[in-house]
């Protein structure tokens, strides 16, 4: 018997507030909920390699720090590579068809880590290929959040956007705590046998295919539950030609710099911050890492809240500038690393940086949705009812496009800052280079905020006037 498929929702009016109120509502909880588990699995799944590689040389490889920092780096540039065609991906299928489909591609990097792993022969090319797969994780993200931006209203994009993130983004730190434990069970290793257990010390044996197992099971529930449960918006439904208007936008190319600063960061601290800490702090258990990414998902939606309150851009300038004072920290702990409080200091300085790269990211989408509404509105005014409602259609289809392609060249910082400290090793020997670099970058970013949406004048932006003030607020 075959399976039909749901018709997609043909009506939808989330501005409505009796439509919202009626039904509204409740569909759009629904969505979000099983949207934020699909995209929890797939952070869960993107950043494995900077958990796995920890433990790699131990397993009988012989990989350098260079190689090791570089197979941490690979999955981000391939999630955000992926990010660009996962963005026109909802409007071509459709956010329920798309979200099984691409739940289902976890299943493929999670694959090939178990085969990988379970064999020491296995040459540092193979792993590579097996890394990149791992970016079918982050081009989830854009697709995730280009869907939900089509089910809510305007006023309240800003929360449901920044939930919808940080429930994904918290799937860094699950990964981080959870895959140190589970590496540790041989009752799930049922692939590699011996070849995939080695000695570490009191701790007994380790299982490093466990590192991809244990995600498979979910991953199948998630898709389940996204074929059954979640909806096609016939709203959401757009010509890739007509999201295209987003790289003729101002606002798209100066915020995708921006979140490369906020959201970049914290995807390159993520990713990079235990290979660091073994190799600058290496009598230092990793089993702290994951309080970094944690502490900087939560922190997302503060920064959304407090953005709607005091001014997108005044949050953002905020968090770029104290950005700078804790890289300074840390710089100052990893020169004095041999001293007893060097670990503290160090790790305290990058807590403090997760926490500003969360309210940074919240801030900086938080002004995404108002740019592209401002834009448009502006452009109809004075040509009566029809050409408003006619701007916001597009504004929203616009939106949805920008969210996954401002996403998308963010995330290239998450490849960025690992490779940076791989490379940085290579030259001089550590990371510390590498840091000096993003305090520059950081600096760069103070003032692109400062001469578009912070002048004096409102006319600073002369092309986007309204983007400059609605920043502002």
């Amino acid at each position: 018997m075959a399976i039909r498929a749901k018709p997609w929702i043909e009506d939808w009016q989330p501005d409505d507030d009796e439509f919202w109120e009626r039904q509204g509502k409740s569909v759009a909880r629904r969505n979000i909920t099983f949207s934020i588990f699909a995209e929890f699995l797939a952070f869960c799944v993107w950043t494995l390699w900077s958990v796995t590689a920890v433990s790699l040389n131990k397993a009988g490889f012989h990989f350098s720090t260079a190689q090791l920092f570089t197979l941490v780096a690979l999955p981000t540039l391939m999630g955000a590579t992926l990010r660009v065609p996962y963005t026109f991906a909802v409007g071509r299928f459709g956010g329920r068809n798309w979200t099984t489909i691409s739940a289902l591609l976890l299943l493929i990097p999670t694959a090939l880590l178990v085969l990988m792993v379970s064999h020491p022969g296995t040459p540092y090319w193979a792993f590579l290929l097996a890394a990149a797969t791992a970016g079918f994780g982050g081009g989830n993200f854009a697709s995730s959040m280009a869907n939900i931006s089509y089910f809510y209203p305007d006023r309240r994009k800003g929360v449901a956007l920044g939930l919808n993130a940080a429930g994904g983004n918290v799937g860094v730190a699950v990964a981080q705590l959870v895959v140190p434990i589970v590496i540790t069970w041989s009752a799930i290793a049922v692939v590699g046998g011996s070849q995939g257990k080695v000695s570490q010390g009191r701790n007994g044996a380790v299982f490093l295919q466990n590192a991809g197992l244990f995600w498979m099971p979910f991953i199948v529930v998630a898709a389940i539950c996204a074929w059954v449960f979640m909806d096609n918006l016939k709203v959401s439904r757009a010509r890739i030609r007509d999201q295209l208007g987003i790289f003729r936008r101002k606002p798209t190319w100066v915020m995708s710099l921006l979140y490369i600063g906020t959201f970049g960061s914290f995807l390159g601290y993520s990713s990079g911050l235990p290979l660091l800490i073994k190799s600058q702090f290496p009598n230092v258990t990793l089993s702290v890492a994951y309080l970094g990414p944690l502490v900087g998902s939560l922190a997302r939606p503060v920064g959304g809240w407090l953005a709607d309150r005091l001014g997108g851009a005044r949050v953002t300038l905020g968090s770029f500038g104290a950005m700078i004072f804790a890289v300074g920290g840390v710089i100052f702990c990893l020169a004095h690393r041999t001293e007893p409080w060097a670990f503290a200091g160090f790790f305290a300085s990058f807590l403090l940086l997760f926490i500003l790269t969360g309210i940074g990211n919240g801030s900086t989408f938080q002004i995404i949705p108002k740019a592209f509404q401002a834009h448009h509105l502006r452009s109809a005014a004075g040509a009566g009812e029809a050409a408003r409602l006619a701007a916001l259609g597009t504004a929203r289809v616009e939106t949805a496009a920008a969210l996954g392609f401002i996403a998308a060249i963010g995330a290239y910082g998450g490849w960025l800052i690992p490779q940076g400290y791989g490379v940085s090793t290579s030259l001089t020997g550590g990371p510390i280079a590498a840091l000096w670099g993003l305090i520059a970058f950081y600096v760069v970013c103070l003032a692109i905020v400062r001469w578009n949406f912070l002048r004096p004048s409102p006319a600073a932006v002369e092309s986007e006037p309204t983007f400059a003030a609605l920043a502002r607020r």
